[in-house]
């Protein structure tokens, strides 16, 4: 048997036992763990009217310019999209200030991770990030057979110069999430381009700034100036958070033309599908949607921090729309499933080795209050 390959893989189908050659960096991937629609826990708790604050998405919905763009595009469903998003490609140029050919678009961000892997990741080649951090960089580098090399935070927070100390000539890329998933930390510009120095050549530093729009410290990094400057930097940004998109599932990189088209040889064709691109058009025109969210976010987040550490509980500071909060030891996943028996979904934080902690997300004022009531009432027991 070829050494690649780990022992023999079994799957029941149709009553018959199927033998599989599986890699054995697949057959050691651990999936990732998808949330049971909102409809099917109420089934099966017997509750209704269920609120969630457990996936970062955007409490006020998609821009009503997106909604209508999508409406107006649907008889043109039988017709395959755009392959190379050229209107979007186009628009989002002209809004960042970059070369059309700067630009990478992607299934979510997720596909564009996965490119960026596929693209400059050979087996046994190594890959440092932060943990805990976004679930799915070590998942794409596992799949490719890479290694990832994992950081602890320093503070919540990603801890550069130690990461720095990790690079070798067997580093292909570096992670940072910006602001980091799940903590909602950031890495401050200073620190960044400190960082940037210790990274020699050949190295491509993806910095993932999915939640980009809710920062508000100035002290966030211009990682746009380094790819301007020629340094190998992909930087990642998604229309699922702030533009309310996530359905739709559309993200894009930014970098210099010898990384994007390197990655566009492995995109396949039609990857991200015509509504999310005329969605994505029409949510960039809508500034008011933005602002509005971002004001809802602000002040979902003074209340909600207010209230919480008025109970006796710590809130780590956040430059994302998400947070968490510290419980009691080992008290995460039993305030979850407490907090899912009143019908308020919010994400356990044991699967990120963080068992003391839950993720809440900031809801509309009206869910906010909720999940304080009923904090609250598991607070006081």
């Amino acid at each position: 048997m070829n050494r690649l390959f780990k022992g023999v893989g079994k799957m029941i189908s149709n009553d018959k036992v199927l033998k599989l050659n599986v890699p054995e960096n697949i057959d050691s991937l651990v999936p990732y763990p998808p949330g049971k629609p909102i409809e099917e826990l109420e089934r099966e708790l017997g509750i209704s009217g269920s609120i969630k604050l457990a996936s970062n998405e955007n409490p006020l919905g998609p821009s009503s310019k997106a909604i209508e763009a999508i409406a107006g595009a649907l008889r043109n469903l039988h017709r395959y999209p755009d392959g190379s998003c050229f209107y979007l490609r186009e628009k989002l140029a002209s809004f960042l200030d970059v070369s059309p050919e700067m630009l990478v678009f992607g299934n979510g961000s997720n596909e564009i991770i996965e490119l960026l892997v596929r693209t400059f990741l050979q087996r046994n080649d190594e890959i440092i990030m932060a943990s805990p951090t976004f679930a799915v960089y070590p998942i794409v580098v596992k799949s490719v057979g890479g290694k990832s090399l994992e950081v602890p935070l320093k503070d919540f927070r990603h801890d550069l110069d130690a990461m720095a100390e990790l690079i070798n000539t067997k580093t292909r890329m570096i992670f940072i999430a910006n602001p980091n998933n799940p903590t909602g930390t950031i890495v401050t510009g200073d620190d960044f381009d400190r960082f940037m120095k210790k990274v020699p050549e050949g190295v491509v530093v993806c910095v993932d700034e999915a939640y980009f729009e809710f920062v508000e410290s100035r002290a966030f990094p211009d990682v746009m100036r380094h790819i301007r400057e020629g340094r190998p930097v992909l930087l990642l940004r998604t229309f699922s958070k702030i533009y309310g998109l996530a359905g739709l599932r559309i993200g894009y990189g930014v970098s210099n033309q010898g990384i994007i088209d390197y990655m566009n040889r492995v995109r396949q064709p039609f990857n991200v599908n015509s509504l999310a691109q005329v969605a994505a058009i029409a949510a960039l025109d809508d500034r008011d949607h933005i602002a509005r969210t971002r004001q809802n976010n602000a002040a979902g987040l003074k209340y909600l921090f207010g209230k919480i550490m008025s109970l006796g509980f710590e809130c780590v500071p956040t430059e994302a729309n998400f947070f968490l909060v510290r419980l009691n030891p080992g008290d995460g996943s039993r305030v979850y499933n407490e907090l899912l028996k009143k019908g308020v979904i919010v994400r356990p934080m044991a699967s990120y080795n963080m068992p003391d902690y839950i993720r809440v997300t900031v809801g509309l004022p009206e869910e906010n209050k909720r999940f304080i009531e009923a904090f609250s009432q598991l607070a006081g027991e």
